[in-house]
């Protein structure tokens, strides 16, 4: 009792301030502004992960309703084989680019016929050439092909992505709701809607906010599978989700916008760049808010997200219809070329969701949905850009270790950065930020400091 009262009579009573200084003594500098606005590290307003996502009840049901009447032989088989044909799917190779591959060849097979001595037919050779050179294509050159969907190809479609296409755009769309509460849709334009899991991932959202969603898919099996989602396997039954329509083509007028427009795998169902380009100019002309594209993370997935993203930033149309520019939302915080693509080996930007697959026959409890994704709007993101406090975007794993943590990040100079987070470097605030962060997270990054990347290692 004498110490207690003792210590209070030295260092007087300790206020909400004095003990703010006490736990961030040893800080070398502190962010200049409150950017946990109020919540606790756990919390802090750049987590964007969710946990592990499981399908609506309704939606889950009437799947297994479906699938079980379908009895479709060996589909646990085929759904795997579905699965792993498109996450090895690549673009279309251009035309342009196959006429320089044809033209190499060509070069190199003449220099090596000219080295050869004696007497040539011109006419054979060429002949020869030119067998060669489309023996040489055959073999090294992807063979893109359309997907086309009956209806059995759809269930077994539902059976192979159903579930991990649902947690890849929720958790896209999760990082709206998370970032810009104050938006809140009323229309939705989901182009190449497939199984219309953008509907069901919207309106856990949202709910009954959104008043239209226009599900486009050039399928009409696809179609009647996703009204049959929706209405519980029961023609007769009410739509779980009120406001849905499903049509085979975009909307004709341009005038005609929606809150939120989204394409989910969709892009990668388009041959050529051009094509690519057309659907993108056509969908942000129909974007009055948000425009959001989801695609595999694989190389080839990331690399249309940045053809689509360089397009939209940097290239107009004609006839302009709506005159507010385009700017990046998510994932990334710049608008500079993606530092990824510019190294050597090129890795993709991609992230990670988990969630339970559908309960069938070889599926494991729980799965990992791998995706890239790029979210683009009309107006400038809600959030500040200046002052102290940026927000880089964690691209790799967080590597937690006594008292520091690795945070591999891309950062909104437009560089890619291994920052060795502590508390006496960086504030306690942004360490205990970091260690709550996880793969696709935002973090606060105090601005001017000089990174010791050599600190520490992992």
């Amino acid at each position: 009792m004498a110490w207690r009262t003792y210590g209070a009579f030295v260092f007087g009573p300790r206020t909400s301030a004095t003990t703010k200084m006490l736990r961030n003594m040893g800080s070398v500098v502190q962010p200049q502004e409150d950017f946990l606005k109020g919540e606790l590290h756990r919390k802090h307003p750049g987590l964007t992960n969710l946990k592990t996502l499981r399908l609506p009840a309704n939606l889950q049901t009437a799947a297994q309703s479906i699938i079980h009447r379908a009895q479709i032989a060996q589909l646990p088989g085929r759904a795997q084989k579905l699965t792993n044909f498109l996450w090895s799917r690549k673009r279309a190779v251009e035309d342009l680019t196959l006429r320089q591959k044809a033209l190499g060849l060509e070069k190199e097979l003449w220099e090596k016929a000219m080295q050869k001595t004696g007497d040539l037919d011109e006419k054979a050779l060429e002949d020869n050439i030119r067998r060669r050179i489309f023996s040489e294509l055959r073999k090294k050159t992807y063979h893109w092909t359309p997907l086309k969907y009956d209806e059995e190809m759809g269930v077994v479609y539902m059976a192979s992505r159903l579930a991990g296409g649902y947690a890849a755009v929720r958790r896209v769309l999760n990082e709206i709701k998370k970032r810009d509460p104050s938006f809140s849709p009323q229309s939705l334009l989901d182009f190449g809607s497939g199984l219309g899991t953008v509907a069901w991932a919207s309106h856990s959202l949202w709910g009954d906010s959104l008043k239209e969603m226009v599900c486009v898919d050039s399928s009409g099996p696809m179609n009647t599978l996703a009204e049959r989602l929706l209405k519980g396997d029961d023609e007769t039954a009410e739509p779980s989700i009120k406001h849905v329509y499903f049509r085979q083509f975009l909307p004709v007028s341009p005038k005609v916008q929606f809150d939120l427009v989204v394409a989910a795998f969709t892009l990668s169902e388009l041959p050529t760049v051009k094509d690519r380009e057309e659907a993108l100019f056509t969908l942000w002309r129909k974007t009055s808010s948000y425009l959001v594209l989801v695609e595999n993370g694989t190389k080839d997935g990331h690399q249309m997200l940045m053809e689509a993203r360089e397009a939209l930033l940097k290239k107009q149309e004609k006839t302009v219809h709506d005159p507010r520019p385009s700017s990046v939302f998510a994932p990334c915080p710049h608008a500079m070329t993606c530092p990824k693509l510019a190294r050597e080996p090129k890795t993709p930007c991609n992230f990670q969701q988990q969630y339970h697959p559908l309960p069938l026959a070889g599926h494991k409890d729980s799965q990992t949905e791998n995706f890239s994704y790029l979210i683009l709007c009309r107006e400038d993101p809600v959030e500040e850009k200046s002052g102290a406090v940026m927000w880089s975007r964690l691209i790799g794993p967080v590597l937690r270790r006594s008292r520091h943590v690795h945070c591999r990040m891309c950062c909104p100079d437009g560089e890619l950065k291994h920052m060795v987070v502590t508390a006496r470097k960086h504030s306690r605030d942004v360490y205990r930020c970091a260690r709550n962060s996880e793969w696709g997270d935002l973090l606060p990054v105090v601005q001017n400091l000089e990174e010791d990347e050599g600190e520490a290692s992992p």
